[in-house]
């Protein structure tokens, strides 16, 4: 099956335009609400409209899969808190529902490669159970790395077809920041001691673990760097292979998506290897706590909305930067003009001052 993706098309650089123009005669000085007129400028862009549009499906996407690494102590928690989780999802008790539900978002999760059994609806993208130990072997057969691909893409028409018009990709796998890890450090040159974070919580001699772990995976990663499927393949896991499909496949429909943490970001560092130009269609909803996360969003050129110190994960923090959107759309929709209120502009007073007198005269 194919992973080729077709050409990404920028957001429109002529609406963009003409919504800083129209910020400029909103009342409020030019450039006073700061990176919210810019956020604004970004959806009008994406959207082709200005001004933009009420976001009326915002969709959050929950990649779930388990990780062979986990065998190798990197994580304070055990593999069968996964399946636990996405049944709690499914539920509406997790964090990512409660902001959700504050952000007028709904919430799906996908079952990739969870080591366990869940329902139909849930894991009907499966491609297999957990993944290999990437510190040793491949996360994935090539094939199997494909099939995760194209589910993501096919989750991500799916959304849009049903009228999601911002998106936001999530995760949840016990040791999943691992393979991030790799994956970033891989792709932006960073060495093991730069990249590894404490994810769960671990402790000194967890880390520890975790950073030989992340070495021995480093290894194997930089040896396929030139091809991101057989990177996926071999350092990541179905879930994060998904995710990277996914997000491509946002961009290539046109459609915004916040991105989450250090396991978003090293999908979406993939994605843009497979998609170049995917980031244009992406906003970065925060930056994790996680060192690896700093790194990716700096070879993404991305800056964070929001710097809460956050490490969940689930798409947690991705969606409590929707409210943002929300109100960087409003403004740009709703605000008055200095002409609509009668509210004097500077440049008017600019116009109307007299020119002073030549004192020759």
């Amino acid at each position: 099956m194919s992973t080729e993706f077709p050409p990404v098309v920028p957001p429109d650089e002529t609406v963009l335009r003409e919504a800083e123009a129209r910020h400029a005669v909103l009342t409020k000085p030019v450039g006073s609400l700061g990176r919210l007129e810019e956020l604004g400028n970004w959806i009008a862009a994406c959207q082709g409209s200005v001004p933009p549009k009420p976001f009326v499906r915002p969709r959050v996407v929950v990649f779930a899969g388990d990780h062979g690494i986990t065998a190798q102590g990197v994580s304070a928690f055990p593999s069968e808190v996964t399946g636990q989780m996405v049944a709690n999802f499914m539920t509406g008790g997790a964090a990512v529902n409660v902001l959700a539900q504050v952000a007028g978002a709904t919430v799906r999760v996908v079952d990739m490669a969870v080591d366990a059994d869940t329902p139909a609806g849930v894991s009907q993208h499966k491609v297999r159970r957990s993944s290999g130990s990437i510190d040793r072997e491949d996360a994935l057969t090539r094939e199997q790395c494909e099939l995760a691909i194209a589910a993501g893409r096919a989750l991500a028409d799916e959304e849009v077809d049903a009228g999601a018009d911002v998106l936001v990709a999530g995760d949840m796998g016990i040791g999943n920041t691992t393979p991030a890890a790799v994956l970033i450090a891989s792709l932006t040159g960073s060495e093991p001691v730069a990249v590894v974070g404490r994810g769960t919580g671990i402790d000194d001699q967890a880390w520890m673990r975790k950073t030989a772990a992340i070495r021995d995976a480093l290894r194997r990663a930089r040896l396929v760097i030139s091809d991101p499927v057989a990177l996926l393949a071999t350092a990541s896991g179905a879930d994060i292979a998904a995710m990277a499909g996914f997000l491509a496949q946002a961009a290539v429909r046109k459609t915004p998506v916040v991105l989450d943490g250090v396991v978003v970001g090293a999908a979406a560092v993939v994605a843009e290897e497979m998609a170049p130009g995917a980031r244009e269609w992406w906003v970065a909803g925060h930056q994790s706590a996680e060192p690896a996360h700093a790194i990716a969003l700096g070879h993404l050129n991305l800056k964070p909305l929001l710097e809460f110190e956050m490490r969940l994960g689930e798409g947690s923090g991705a969606v409590l930067a929707l409210p943002l959107l929300i109100s960087a759309v409003k403004v740009l929709a709703e605000m008055a003009t200095f002409e609509s209120a009668g509210v004097t502009n500077r440049e008017d007073l600019t116009r109307e001052e007299p020119a002073p007198e030549d004192p020759a005269e």
